[in-house]
């Protein structure tokens, strides 16, 4: 099958689900509940890519295009999207923001091509001046990539820092106005919202500590988070194979298997 026969029986497949002998259950899905579905779909394609797992990637991205597509399709059944045109219009999109490749322009580093991309965009939209160069950014991106995405429009128009030195530093300041905060005692409704304050510009000098030193932070934590839970499964086994449950055992044997742990993985190379 060719590529265009195999997405003509994707998308026969849906109206055949959304038919009437077709699933009760994709029957009733709104283009709101499958929104959520495909969102969910996307974190578990960046996962296999983080793992670098091809079958996995594979399979999921197979779920993203059918999310897509599904998407499309509740909105083609109301009249109010043409599939072909969606095509159509992302692919004069991306010509069309690309001169550099399909024009005469020159754009020969990333910076410029950022900058080329949001001239166009902004000549697309019929606006001479952006109102922030802040808008654009997603409301409702996971924080910490928000904070990521925020950063670069930032230092787009040189507000940053001069050097790691300086983020590094501006860090240790958050952390140890973060800590006066806590040593607050008996912190009332306003304390505790000046603790959450303090707490959220620690995280968001974070990410640019990452960003300086080229470490995706959505990335890295995800790998601190994979390495947390095997080591975590990894005492819950040890503490199975003892005929005991991790909830009982005491804090000092804890730390031991959690020490355990850490070398066993760490010979495995986890």
């Amino acid at each position: 099958m060719t590529l265009s026969t195999r997405l003509q029986a994707l998308l026969d497949l849906i109206d055949t689900l959304r038919g009437e002998n077709g699933c009760p259950w994709d029957r009733r899905q709104t283009p709101a509940s499958m929104g959520r579905y495909l969102a969910e779909e996307v974190f578990e394609l960046i996962e296999a890519i983080e793992k670098d797992d091809a079958a996995a990637v594979a399979e999921e991205l197979g779920d993203v295009l059918f999310q897509a597509f599904f998407i499309a399709a509740l909105y083609r059944e109301a009249g109010r999207l043409d599939l072909e045109g969606v095509l159509a219009q992302i692919h004069a999109k991306m010509v069309r923001r690309h001169p550099h490749v399909f024009g005469d322009a020159s754009a020969e580093t990333t910076e410029a091509v950022r900058a080329q991309w949001a001239r166009i965009k902004r000549e697309e939209k019929g606006e001479a001046e952006p109102g922030s160069v802040l808008d654009g950014v997603p409301a409702g991106l996971p924080a910490l990539l928000r904070a990521w995405r925020i950063s670069q429009r930032a230092i787009g128009v040189g507000f940053d820092w001069p050097d790691l030195a300086a983020v590094m530093g501006q860090a240790e300041d958050e952390w140890r106005e973060f800590r006066a905060e806590l040593s607050r005692p008996d912190a009332d409704d306003d304390g505790r919202r000046r603790i959450a304050m303090e707490f959220g510009d620690l995280l968001f000098t974070l990410v640019n500590v990452a960003r300086f030193t080229r470490i995706h932070p959505e990335t890295s934590l995800t790998a601190a988070i994979g390495k947390f839970e095997a080591r975590f499964r990894h005492m819950e086994k040890t503490a199975k194979a003892a005929g005991k449950d991790l909830s009982e055992v005491p804090r000092e044997e804890m730390e031991r298997l959690w020490a355990a742990a850490k070398i066993a993985l760490a010979d495995a190379g986890e």
